[in-house]
């Protein structure tokens, strides 16, 4: 049972799975809010320019 056990690697594909989708989910965080912020100075440049 126990020698079973360590070679059931079903535990640590998940594990990398979830990894893989934290390092993705970190990297749209930080692309969104930077474009966020591009954004948000292009909406203001053409709200002054309209009035």
């Amino acid at each position: 049972m126990f020698s079973s056990f360590l070679r059931d690697e079903a535990g640590a594909t998940a594990i990398e799975y979830g990894l893989i989708t934290a390092l993705i989910a970190v990297f749209l965080i930080g692309a969104l809010s930077a474009l966020g912020t591009t954004m948000s100075s292009e909406f203001a440049e053409i709200g002054a320019a309209i009035k």
